[in-house]
């Protein structure tokens, strides 16, 4: 070993070569929870892994803060209402509704855990699936699907050469909890009430389509011509300040904006409501087509499976992002988040041309990964604005993304979590796959008197966190003051603290971890660090004071 020693004040000098460094721990490698973290997104994250029954609530740091254990799958959302109580879809198993997204069942725990209500919409008729939202009086909004049978499609208009043997329309329903398992439903929304067909004139809901963009083709489909499932919507949104509601309709690849303002008499037909239309499409976007005012060179959206609007308070209040899946893109299979700007007034109503696709003819703003096909999200997954960037999920892989304000991927963690539960840090996982990561600011009303202390990471026998402080004191009420200095470094870095260092280890952003030689104790050590590679690096280090470490993050600039 080539130690050279020097002593000034109480202080060692180190010298370390990496020949002599003791690696313990080489085969840990990051593979699940955080893996990036150059720039965290400030504030909570929840997740319903779909092929288990827990919902978890982490911080930025990947370290669980709650819990929530249900009997079901997620069937597949999950929210925070601003009490502080979880709703959560499960997956009822419904055999007359097989497709994908099904779930049947809202549920409400509260932050103890205690189911409060529970409330199935699962029959051969009905069947809630993919989302739902809570609104601001606690009502909840669900996605479901309605069964028809190929002999109603046909009498309202559908083509018979391309009908199967049924069809499933969409209907949105507010319920009013009731007690402890059921409900009223206060107000809803019939897709079946909203159609247009020009097959034959002789049926219901006759007309030229493209002169009526407020209404559903019935004869419009994206893919499999026999495809029932021919809508497919797969997330909704509401707006208080327009009381509007939008919905995404992955089939058609378009979503779809219209009055929550009516009555339910009025949401069934074209008149009443703020907007004086009814229950009819104020706005849609993404692919023209649907509605005969475009061709397959306008489609903006493909096979997109989150809208919403962005919040007041943020730059682009009022406008619409997107998570555009990327399903067959002309220019490759990719995702991208995109930003929409409605041709909208304060009022809510928005412009319809007369005879052209409603704007924009893009998006306004659009990211995608440095190699666009390095992230997509091939179904499932979603985005949400987060501090001044934001959260995405690419569903599929249980990954979840942060872009910052200069559009840089800053933050990255892995859902850790399959059908047995969580597994070790370390495994190649597969079967991970996440719906939406729903993202809370600090200060959300929800976490009011609830304790948010964190604990370790929801994986198996994890690795030292890489959420650590920068250049400054790492201490706590739980740790002494440890500093670095200088920090970015070069040549060498001096450790600092209250009383004598016990042990460094020196962790790279792979999880592997050096145990560093410091031979006697003392409360200031500096190391040469001109043989280590440029990087970030955690050292952890232990006190004569206390056995807890601590940990912070050290970046070694180039010499």
């Amino acid at each position: 070993m080539d130690l050279s020693r020097s002593r000034d004040s109480g202080s060692r000098t180190i010298m370390l070569a990496v020949a002599c460094f003791v690696v313990f721990n080489a085969r840990a490698q990051r593979t699940v929870g955080l893996l990036q973290n150059d720039g965290a997104p400030e504030g909570y994250m929840l997740f319903a892994p779909m092929p288990y029954t827990s919902t978890y609530l982490i911080d930025a740091c990947g370290r669980e803060v709650h819990q929530w254990s249900s009997a079901y799958n997620p069937g597949l959302g999950a929210q925070l209402a601003t009490d502080g109580t979880l709703y959560r879809s499960g997956i009822m198993n419904n055999a007359a509704f097989n497709g994908g997204g099904r779930g049947g069942l809202i549920e409400r725990w509260s932050w103890d855990g205690d189911l409060l209500w529970s409330y199935a919409i699962s029959t051969d008729s009905v069947c809630q699936h993919h989302d739902f939202t809570v609104l601001p009086n606690g009502n909840v909004l669900v996605i479901a699907w309605e069964n028809h049978t190929s002999a109603d499609a046909i009498a309202n208009g559908k083509n018979p050469a391309a009908t199967a043997t049924e069809l499933w329309s969409e209907r949105i329903i507010e319920l009013l909890p009731q007690g402890n398992n059921g409900a009223v439903v206060v107000w809803q929304w019939r897709l079946w009430d909203h159609l247009i067909q020009s097959f034959n004139t002789g049926l219901p809901h006759s007309g030229v389509v493209a002169e009526h963009p407020e209404k559903v083709d019935i004869n419009f489909v994206q893919g499999p011509p026999l495809n029932f499932d021919w809508i497919h919507l797969n997330a909704i949104a509401y707006n208080p300040a327009l009381d509007q509601i939008m919905v995404s309709s992955h089939a058609l690849d378009e979503f779809w904006i219209i009055d929550h303002s009516t009555t339910m008499a009025e949401a069934a037909g074209s008149t009443g409501g703020n907007s004086g239309k009814g229950g009819d499409l104020l706005y849609r976007w993404g692919n023209p087509r649907s509605y005969g005012r475009g061709t397959v060179a306008d489609q903006r959206l493909f096979g997109q499976h989150h809208t919403t609007w962005l919040p007041p308070g943020h730059p682009d209040a009022g406008k619409i992002l997107v998570f555009n899946n990327g399903n067959g893109r002309p220019q490759g299979d990719y995702s991208s988040l995109d930003i929409i700007a409605p041709p909208v007034d304060a009022n809510g109503n928005y412009e319809l041309p007369a005879t052209t696709a409603f704007a924009p003819a893009t998006a306004e703003w659009s990211w995608t990964a440095p190699v666009p096909t390095d992230f997509y999200g091939t179904n499932i997954s979603g985005v949400l604005p987060a501090g001044d960037g934001f959260l995405a999920t690419n569903g599929r892989e249980g990954r979840f993304i942060y872009i910052d304000a200069t559009e840089e991927q800053v933050w990255e963690y892995i859902n850790p979590v399959t059908s047995t539960g969580p597994v070790a840090q370390g495994t190649a996982i597969q079967a991970n796959s996440v719906f939406r990561c729903q993202h809370y600011a600090e200060d959300f009303p929800g976490f009011v008197g609830h304790d948010l202390t964190p604990g370790a990471g929801i994986e198996l026998d994890p690795l030292p966190s890489l959420c650590l402080s920068m250049g400054v004191n790492a201490s706590t009420t739980d740790h002494e003051p440890i500093a670095l200095a200088p920090n970015p470094a070069t040549n060498r870095v001096t450790i600092t603290a209250a009383s004598n260092i016990t042990s460094v280890e020196r962790i790279d952003m792979q999880g592997r971890v050096v145990a560093l030689p410091i031979g006697t104790t003392s409360d200031r050590i500096t190391l040469l660090t001109s043989e280590w590679a440029a990087g970030t690096y955690a050292l952890r280090m232990r006190t004569s004071a206390s056995a807890i470490p601590v940990v912070i993050k050290l970046l070694i600039e180039e010499q």
